[in-house]
């Protein structure tokens, strides 16, 4: 007798799981093909976040703990998941749920509606920080200086160091995001196509932290399938917000999401194997540190300044300069040169305002140009 035929119940052709031997199959596991039940999904679910939690040392009892809210479906399902394995497994963290307005009209506003109401369903603290309280610009403003193909460069600078400051304000020095393993692959794809090579070997990190920050972040979907996540979301009925974010198609990364998935065509298991292989990839050391200039001591005698090479041609400071851990000297924020990426990016914004009011009165195509024509319209 075959497998199939000793899986068949006395009813007729209904298979049984392939765990439990004893309810209907519902479900085939995009990540290993595996038939099974809703009842046994749930369980191999959330059995892995949790292994993935206790292996990689994630949190410690009594921790506070933020996690990143967009509304989306994998922020949801990871406040859901992480409030029931902490009931479960008496992990003993405080879980609060943190939430980024990046000031995307018909987007943001609309998912920021849905962490409301997960606020109450999961019955959980809300903060919300906002990008115009921060940086006194919102994404829809951003766009229309900057071009929409940037927008995913702006977006992603501006909303790690709101994700700090909101978790700083909130006195947590621990943030969890819901990266998932589709999202981890992909990145290492990105780096690889771009020829990143700073940013290839920890692409694959579960845990994040600067060495001047107290501020952690951490990945518990890293090995979790984003098809997985839809399936649990859905059976479970979670509440999620489910629209793209507008100016998402034109990244970067949407190409190396279109490689992936074609090759999941093919081979169910590449997402992991991408993963296990950017784990696994180890460098070349990096070039040997230059003797950049003379330094006077408070001896009086001078001493060389060490600077590194890196990859893509830039200086970084040796231990006698800048460092990891050190602060801009215009906003605070953490960073290895004397101004951060994100007011740099806020300083070119602002001169290319300034032009654009000058060409056509600060209105360009695009949802800015819609919004200020709503503004301005009277009834």
């Amino acid at each position: 007798m075959t497998n199939d035929e000793k899986t068949k119940t006395k009813k007729g052709n209904l298979k049984l799981c392939e765990l439990c031997k004893s309810r209907k199959q519902a479900i085939k596991r995009p990540k290993n093909l595996q038939k099974i039940c809703k009842e046994c999904f749930y369980h191999v679910f959330e059995t892995e976040i949790h292994q993935t939690i206790v292996s990689n040392n994630l949190f410690f009892p009594g921790e506070k703990v933020a996690i990143g809210a967009s509304g989306g479906k994998d922020s949801t399902v990871l406040a859901y998941v992480l409030k029931l394995l902490n009931e479960r497994y008496n992990y003993g963290l405080e879980l609060v749920l943190l939430s980024i307005d990046e000031g995307i009209v018909g987007y943001r506003d609309d998912s920021l509606a849905t962490v409301q109401r997960n606020k109450i369903q999961y019955n959980l603290p809300l903060e919300i920080v906002s990008y115009r309280d921060l940086y006194n610009w919102t994404m829809d403003e951003i766009v229309s200086c900057a071009g929409i193909r940037n927008s995913c460069t702006y977006c992603g600078v501006l909303r790690r160091q709101a994700l700090d400051r909101g978790a700083a304000k909130l006195g947590i020095n621990h943030v969890v995001t819901g990266h998932n393993a589709d999202d981890m692959a992909e990145t290492v794809l990105m780096n690889i196509l771009r020829g990143d090579l700073a940013r290839l070997e920890n692409s694959t990190t579960i845990c994040t932290k600067s060495s001047g920050s107290p501020i952690k972040r951490s990945k518990p979907f890293k090995y979790i399938y984003q098809k997985e996540i839809v399936l649990y979301a859905h059976y479970k009925k979670l509440d999620y917000f489910s629209t793209e974010c507008t100016y998402a198609p034109e990244a970067f990364r949407g190409t190396a999401r279109v490689l992936m998935k074609n090759l999941e065509k093919i081979r169910s298991s590449c997402i992991t194997d991408i993963i296990y292989s950017g784990e696994n990839l180890v460098l070349k050391e990096k070039k040997k540190r230059q003797q950049f200039k003379k330094k006077q001591n408070a001896n009086g005698s001078k001493e060389p300044t060490e600077v590194e090479i890196r990859n893509d041609g830039s200086i970084s400071l040796g231990k006698h300069g800048f460092k990891d851990g050190n602060r801009c000297t215009r906003c605070g924020y953490l960073s290895s040169n004397t101004i951060c990426k994100a007011c740099m990016l806020l300083e070119g914004l602002e001169k290319s305002k300034a032009k654009i009011m000058l060409e056509n009165d600060g209105v360009t195509d695009g949802a800015a140009k819609l919004t200020r024509t709503l503004e301005s319209l009277t009834f």
